[in-house]
């Protein structure tokens, strides 16, 4: 009797609990529109984890048909709004400060990059990062960066051709995992050059997959599952990027001159912490190793999945607008009329068409499609819509790209050209690099990667998609790939010529 009356006890806490999150969930969505019966504690976190590309599609769907803009659901127990219109992005964006709204980049990203990261910092604290972050962007650091860059590129570059023709017949080659490699070894190369062994880089990589698996699995902190070995994959990294920070700091004391982005970082933060010293003052903030490995750590994460991203979709669609490939390449011919790899700062300003393809790639697939914020107060989002303490809510960059612009889902580069500036005319809408207070200072640094990409991959191969159905499809991985990976055929062009350095 007792056993039956705890049973139906405890039955009758769960309906209560079931029925409380459901008249919570109702009363928080008000008139958004957006489900009016949720799974109990989880929400729709299944149908977003098993497919994410439908389960944004369906939020979407669901805001456009709403004069808000908006739509509602929940996740993992947690109230979710989802911004469709870029006016309302812009709110959010405009508003990230204490109090308002907080940029968290992951619904539980807190318990994978730490509290203390460049992402959650706010107000005064967030500036001042900022600021001591500003020497690593310089023209003067980005002429550094750049020969990395293009080594790194075109060694990767000739090992697809040679993986494409390993056999007796050229074979379709997926590039996503591809350019995943390139991506971080172009990282590692440019943030913290020599400080990083060869023989470190492999376990540093290992690192960073188990991280990227883990940011799309239910966050189950326990051991065995891939949330779990992501989140002690990151303070793997970070203790590895700790010692690379004390060993930039020695160079910098010595008076070295600067080779990576951890450099140009330390040259004035040594200074700082001298001074500090010599005035009996504690070090600055944000200046010790870890700290600055910490931040580190976010660069890459900022950098290396967007960038992977960008390359695909440049290739995927020059792929499919043989008019605009057919201009890089006349301009590439222009600009190094000599076919020489080993692309300057001045060549890089020269290509003004590359520059276009490459901003008109990350509007319309850019690749960090979804931005997730806190709001930390009622927030009212709208005339009829009020967002509740507590929401995350996330602005829609990749919905933001459509709307605007002439022709949105047309890819045409010259949206940027002089005389249309769309960038400008409809700054609102293009989003790629975020806005406001926490708009991605390293902005010039991606598209400059980008661009050498571009100028590289369609100037040393012949190329063609292996097209299946469905292949350019959005797959979330975390940022947004083509479905098929992008299969490509690869093949040296007659006149290329191989570089030394990667014989």
């Amino acid at each position: 009797m007792d056993l039956a009356l705890y049973a139906y006890t405890l039955l009758s806490i769960c309906i209560f609990i079931i029925i409380s999150e459901q008249a919570t969930y109702l009363r928080k969505k008000g008139s958004a529109p957006g489900p009016y019966l949720v799974v109990p504690f989880l929400g729709n976190a299944l149908s977003m984890v098993r497919n994410p590309t439908a389960y944004w599609h369906d939020q979407a769907s669901a805001a456009l048909s709403s004069p808000l803009g908006l739509s509602a659901n929940l996740l993992f127990g947690r109230f979710v709004v989802f911004l469709r219109d870029s006016g309302l992005s812009q709110k959010v964006f405009a508003n990230v400060r204490s109090g308002v709204f907080h940029l968290i980049g992951h619904p539980f990203g807190k318990k994978l990059f730490g509290e203390h990261n460049l992402i959650y910092m706010l107000d005064h604290a967030h500036k001042d990062l900022r600021r001591r972050l500003a020497p690593n962007f310089t023209p003067r650091a980005l002429a550094t960066y750049l020969p990395l860059q293009s080594r790194v590129i075109v060694s990767h570059l000739v090992a697809w051709g040679h993986l494409a023709n390993a056999g007796n017949a050229p074979l379709p080659i997926p590039l996503r995992l591809l350019s995943r490699d390139l991506s971080l070894e172009t990282s590692q190369t440019v943030f913290v050059g020599p400080y990083l062994p060869q023989n470190d880089r492999l376990a540093f990589k290992n690192d960073y997959n188990l991280f990227n698996v883990g940011l799309m699995k239910l966050p189950i902190d326990l051991p065995g599952f891939a949330f779990w070995r992501a989140r002690l994959a990151v303070g793997r990294l970070v203790d590895t990027l700790s010692g690379c920070a004390a060993k930039s700091k020695e160079r910098m004391r010595a008076g070295d001159e600067p080779s990576c982005l951890m450099d140009f970082w330390m040259a004035e933060t040594v200074k700082e912490i001298a001074e500090a010293e010599k005035a009996g003052m504690p070090a600055p903030p944000d200046s010790s190793d870890r700290e600055v490995a910490g931040h580190v750590f976010d660069f890459l994460f900022a950098s290396q999945d967007a960038s992977t991203s960008s390359l695909l979709w440049a290739v995927t669609l020059l792929d499919s607008h043989p008019d605009v490939l057919a201009r890089v390449r006349e301009e590439q011919a222009k600009v190094r009329p000599t076919g020489s790899l080993d692309i300057t700062l001045d060549q890089l300003r020269e290509m003004k068409y590359t520059e276009m393809v490459a901003k008109e790639v990350v509007r319309i697939r850019p690749p960090a499609t979804l931005v997730p914020h806190v709001a930390a107060c009622d927030f009212p989002i709208t005339e009829g819509y009020t967002i509740p303490k507590g929401t995350i809510v996330f602005p829609s960059v990749y919905e933001s790209s459509f709307q605007g612009f002439t022709e949105p889902e047309k890819f045409d580069p010259d949206r940027f050209s002089g005389e249309r500036q769309e960038d400008q005319v409809f700054k609102q809408n293009w989003l790629p690099f975020g806005a406001g207070p926490h708009h991605c200072i390293g902005q010039r640094y991606a598209l400059n990667h980008l661009m050498l990409f571009i100028a590289v991959f369609f100037t040393v191969f012949e190329f063609r998609r292996h097209k299946t159905p469905g292949c350019d499809e959005l797959a979330y991985v975390p940022t947004i790939a083509p479905k098929d990976d992008c299969l490509v055929y690869l093949s040296f062009r007659k006149d290329f010529i191989l570089p030394k350095y990667t014989a």
